[in-house]
């Protein structure tokens, strides 16, 4: 991305081309939220049909003259791309534009380097983008011409720079992949312990900015980050929950948000946060259910579920924002069951906010986790005594 000078929001045009596929975002709506929670100012959304993508600049020269001159028009400084461009596409826009192009992927990429917090989730970002920019060394680069021996001498051609710069990012990204696997070991070791206590583990999972943290907040009287746009969480959050109705504890993660197209570096990268969900026993699928394509979005984290090998695990769905919803579109009870890829799956109605629909949630969760086995009541007293200290 651009630098931002002062923090002033770029102004950016947002171009998506509709291919024929059925996901596509014909308002680029979410496109454009991306783009605010980057920091950027949409100043104008242009879309287009085609059957194939251009091989030259993607959208063919016609439209890229029409954004050219669009640009011009708006004193725009940058222009975004809904869909992944390939490296040669993306240097064919910017010398045709003469703007900086960037996609969807770099732009998911922008806001992860902005969102983490943690040691593992800065390093899962950085290796996400030194993974992307590996296959992007042909873009702006002026110095790939070969280096001779040195001053004076009449020697054969040496190294390419881009083979340097290609050397130096492929031995960043295996620096980082081992400092990777520490972490992802420290994260086994806590599991591990969890396992000891016999603890029932329960990962938040669902479309990003469905009120996963909210919830979990809600559940946990925790102060995880929430916040009303994409990607407000990326770094896993553990703690324990104590169902009373149940007499024993659980141990509650909330995990990164998933979206549509979600790079597939990132899925890689951030492995050992997304463990988190594999290794659970139960999933909590929250869903955004004042969002009209919520059918869409239940379908990309089953999508991503299947990817990193959880979609056998057991789920809840949480219809969450009930809030949100006119009288008309509000259930008419808040537990019932849903059709989740055939299968019949639990429904929860809730607001997270206003807490509505919350004593039926804990309620189901405590049958499920009755159903592994009770704690011993040593183990159920100090987990009492956690969740109620006593007033200092």
């Amino acid at each position: 991305m651009t630098d931002l000078p002062d923090k002033t929001p770029a102004p950016t045009i947002l171009v998506g081309v509709d291919f024929g596929l059925p996901h596509f975002d014909g308002e680029l709506e979410e496109l454009g939220l991306l783009a605010e929670t980057a920091g950027l100012q949409p100043v104008a959304r242009l879309t287009c049909k085609r059957r194939a993508p251009d091989a030259a600049l993607f959208v063919g020269s016609g439209k890229a003259d029409e954004i050219k001159q669009l640009a011009q028009a708006l004193g725009a400084t940058e222009v975004l791309f809904d869909q992944s461009l390939s490296p040669a596409q993306q240097r064919n826009l910017e010398r045709h534009l003469e703007l900086p192009v960037n996609d969807r992927t770099l732009l998911i990429l922008e806001i992860f380097a902005q969102r983490a917090r943690s040691h593992e989730g800065k390093l899962q970002v950085e290796l996400a983008r030194l993974q992307y920019l590996s296959t992007r060394l042909v873009r702006r680069w002026s110095h790939l011409e070969r280096q001779t021996g040195g001053a004076g001498v009449r020697g054969g051609p040496g190294e390419k720079q881009i083979e340097l710069d290609r050397r130096m990012i492929n031995e960043a990204i295996k620096r980082t992949k081992e400092r990777l696997v520490k972490v992802k070991r420290q994260r086994q070791t806590q599991r591990r312990q969890r396992e000891r206590r016999d603890a029932f583990n329960i990962s938040l999972v669902g479309y990003t900015n469905a009120g996963k943290s909210t919830l979990f907040n809600a559940l946990v009287k925790a102060r995880a980050y929430a916040a009303d746009q994409l990607f407000a969480t990326l770094d896993t959050t553990t703690r324990q929950l104590y169902l009373s109705e149940a007499g024993r504890s659980v141990s509650l993660s909330d995990t990164v948000g998933f979206i549509r197209d979600l790079p597939h570096g990132l899925i890689d990268a951030f492995q050992a946060t997304l463990q988190e969900a594999v290794d659970a026993d139960l999933l909590l699928h929250v869903v955004d259910a004042s969002n009209p394509n919520y059918p869409e979005q239940i379908a990309e984290v089953q999508r991503v579920l299947a990817e990193i090998g959880a979609a056998d695990i057991p789920q809840v769905l949480v219809f969450n924002k009930l809030d949100a919803l006119d009288e008309a579109r509000r259930p008419l009870q808040l537990e019932d069951s849903y059709d989740l890829d055939g299968v019949a799956t639990p429904r929860v109605f809730a607001s997270a906010r206003k807490g509505e629909g919350l004593p039926a949630l804990r309620q189901l969760l405590a049958r499920r986790a009755s159903e592994t086995g009770r704690e011993s009541p040593e183990r159920v007293e100090a987990l009492s005594a956690e969740n109620h200290p006593t007033a200092s």
